[in-house]
């Protein structure tokens, strides 16, 4: 275990502060502060509240991260931190500190991208990653299917949202049911109570013209909100446990109904689920139901890593260490926009695929030597 990777992770791509501390596959550390609060009474994330509050929290989580996983800054075999997707001012917050960590520290830095760290962190739960996995990621950002031969350098898009996230209409749906912000958690626990099949909401793109794996949440939305609408309108009480239920079964039902479709296609025999919305209780159970009847091995991590947080991060740069993958450089910026095709930022000049030197990354030509001992020496 001393031979693997210690790697630290910062990730800012929304609006939790998450350090995270790993040794190879083990999690040692996993802090996070949360502004979700700050944000709630705006009924979403406030780009600006989320940026100030990330330069107040990332000093003392990252304190606190080292602290809970008993090591020194100094003994890290490298930094990493998303560079994106996600808010512009909240990853130049995570970037500015890492960059500023790994040049006092003499580290590598590392940055890669929020998705491609949320397949990577069910490693930590489960072992290594299958070779080739299918991933179903669901959030307030993105509904995505991709498949990755290796998650350092090969991640390809099968499918994604054309329109509203997944997550985004949980939040829709339940600021319209008066239910408060974030809308994921809330949504599932009233349908816990709810009939799935009291309303028949509509399937987005599952007509047999539509893309196989692509995703539409939009129209879901709408009918949903017209039907509360229309209710209130006639002066009939909302059952607000059966809209919640009827609409959490809309969404998991088309989620889970592609992910497994997509992996009988391509024959792949793993599918992992992360992202916020993995850690829905409805979408778990639907996904093991036809899982097993479709001869798949699920693997989704417990839910706290399934939400974002540093250990995500740090996990994917303790495997691009150990792949010996090359290291970004000074120049590393955000990128709010950043493809999930770049499973990681390499520094100009130098391939995303191979740059082993024994097994560990050997280019720190960017490490200022004279800074080695600047920062928690």
């Amino acid at each position: 275990m001393a031979d693997e990777p210690l790697v630290l992770g910062i990730e800012t791509s929304c609006d939790e502060t998450g350090v995270g501390i790993v040794r190879g596959t083990t999690l040692l550390a996993d802090a996070i502060a949360s502004s979700v609060d700050e944000h709630a009474r705006f009924g979403g994330v406030v780009p600006e509240v989320a940026s100030r509050a990330h330069l107040e929290a990332m000093v003392p989580t990252i304190d606190r991260a080292l602290k809970e996983a008993g090591v020194s800054a100094k003994d890290l075999d490298g930094i990493a931190v998303t560079a994106g997707p996600g808010l512009a001012g909240a990853l130049l917050v995570g970037v500015s500190a890492a960059k500023t960590y790994a040049y006092a520290l003499g580290k590598p830095l590392y940055g890669v991208n929020h998705l491609a760290s949320h397949i990577c962190v069910d490693q930590l739960e489960h072992g290594p990653l299958p070779e080739p996995t299918m991933a179903l990621l669901v959030s307030g950002g993105h509904s995505s299917l991709l498949l990755s031969s290796d998650i350092t350098s090969d991640v390809r898009p099968m499918g994604a949202t054309i329109d509203d996230a997944a997550g985004e209409a949980f939040d829709k749906i339940a600021r319209v049911l008066n239910l408060g912000f974030p809308g994921g958690p809330v949504i599932d626990r009233y349908a816990r109570e709810g009939d799935p099949g009291a309303i028949a909401f509509p399937r987005g793109l599952t007509g047999p013209r539509d893309p196989a794996y692509d995703f539409s949440f939009s129209g879901l939305k709408t009918a949903v909100a017209r039907w509360i609408e229309a209710k209130r309108a006639a002066g009939e009480e909302v059952p607000v446990r059966d809209v919640a239920a009827s609409f959490q079964e809309a969404v998991v039902d088309v989620l889970t109904r592609k992910a497994v479709r997509a992996c009988k296609d391509e024959g792949v025999d793993h599918l992992m689920i992360g992202g916020g919305v993995a850690a829905n209780s409805r979408l778990r159970a639907l996904a093991q139901e036809r899982c097993e009847k479709g001869g798949i091995r699920l693997r989704v991590p417990r839910p706290k890593l399934c939400t974002d947080n540093g250990a995500m991060v740090a996990a994917l740069g303790a495997e691009m260490v150990a792949r010996g993958r090359a290291a970004s450089g000074w120049d590393l910026s955000a990128d709010s926009s950043l493809p999930v095709t770049d499973p990681h930022v390499p520094a100009p000049g130098h391939s995303r695929d191979h740059a082993h030197d024994n097994g560990r990354a050997h280019d720190h030509d960017h490490v200022h030597e004279a800074a080695k001992d600047n920062l928690y020496s």
